[in-house]
């Protein structure tokens, strides 16, 4: 059987995915990678994952290569993470781990390691299709990572196993604890890629400089100030330090716009306020996984990754990028992140959300 690599990272998914392979007849080792330059604010667990990792592979009775892409992982995810956050953009920096590092120099490391394929735990599908590989959501709908895999490579996915998603993230644990392996009640990590569980706006703080300016009602009334409009999101309600306004409903603040001009936040009243609303975007160049389409089409699309997909419009552009109608309007739709294109169950692609036009004035 052909020899695959399995990017071991001590938790249970790829564990699991470890052993499915493994069951199933293949040639199975482990690659462990620690991409983050370890620290001592207790938040990088890469030490720990990797004795998780070590402790699997012993269970398994499988090799572990272990491997740092620390620089390529700083100078092709990180530093564009950073200049995003400093136009006061919000990236979303699994979605280009996942091209640069897991399925880029990983999966090329794995071949030099002698592996036909490199697997992962990642809760999605690939199935062969009559124009090459075809990237399918997961069966467990709740655990669906399709959404960080759009911008992959379709050369890349066509050498790629991810065994587990066709299973439920319930019966991955059970598998788990069958097989004796012992991460089968491990947490599932919800940290930035490689980085860790950290509170946010402190580590952001390392590398972003302040720039403190008016937080500003849609009307133009100074509420209070901003650290610096780097560290707020659309739609963000939390962390804004403002109180009511006289004569105002009760209602809760939420950010709506950046003017980056006068490096001003606006803010408004009420998470239905119509100016947290958009009914269209435009895109960046779009990555196709399917031959490009370019007449405009029905279709669904996802603009963060704990959304339902919703029905829109794919407006392609001559340049290559789109302008995508939605059929209603959508809530906090951010610049920096990614508009993800579905039909059925399969993911087309997607690109970079650049700009909006917004549902009401």
């Amino acid at each position: 059987m052909s020899r695959v690599i399995v990017g071991l990272s001590g938790g249970v998914d790829s564990a699991v995915a470890a052993l499915c392979l493994k069951d199933a007849g293949w040639e199975v080792q482990g690659l462990f990678m620690s991409n983050w330059e370890a620290d001592e604010d207790g938040y990088c667990t890469a030490a720990e994952d990797f004795q998780d990792a070590r402790a699997v592979a012993a269970e398994l009775g499988i090799a572990l290569h272990r491997v740092s892409f620390a620089a390529e992982y700083r100078t092709r995810v990180f530093e564009h993470f950073l200049t995003e956050y400093r136009a006061a953009r919000t990236p979303n920096p699994d979605v280009l781990c996942n091209r640069e590092i897991k399925f880029g120099v990983a999966l090329r490391y794995a071949e030099r390691l002698g592996a036909q394929y490199f697997a992962t735990g990642h809760y999605a599908r690939i199935a062969a299709g009559p124009d090459g590989p075809q990237l399918l959501k997961a069966l467990d709908a709740a655990k669906d990572q399709s959404y960080f895999l759009h911008a992959v490579a379709p050369h890349e996915l066509a050498r790629t196993l991810m065994p587990i998603g066709a299973l439920e993230k319930s019966a991955v644990r059970a598998r788990a604890r069958a097989a004796g392996l012992p991460v089968f009640d491990k947490p599932d990590s919800t940290g930035i890629c490689f980085i860790g569980e950290r509170p946010f706006r402190e580590f952001l703080g390392q590398f972003v400089a302040e720039r403190p300016g008016p937080i500003e009602s849609s009307d133009g009334e100074r509420l209070g100030e901003h650290r610096g409009l780097a560290f707020y999101t659309l739609g963000q309600r939390a962390g804004l330090n403002i109180g009511g306004r006289a004569n105002a409903a009760a209602l809760p603040w939420y950010v709506a716009a950046k003017d980056l001009q006068r490096n001003a936040l606006i803010v408004v009243q009420g998470g239905e306020h119509p100016r947290l609303f958009s009914r269209a975007l435009r895109t960046g160049a779009l990555h196709w996984l399917c031959p490009p389409r370019h007449r405009a089409q029905r279709l669904a699309v996802k603009v963060r990754y704990r959304q339902h997909e919703v029905p829109a419009r794919l407006e392609p552009l001559e340049d290559g990028t789109a302008r995508i109608l939605f059929d209603q309007p959508q809530r906090a739709v951010t610049p920096g992140q990614y508009a993800v294109l579905y039909e059925g169950e399969r993911c087309l692609g997607g690109a970079v959300i650049e700009t909006l036009e917004a549902a009401a004035s």
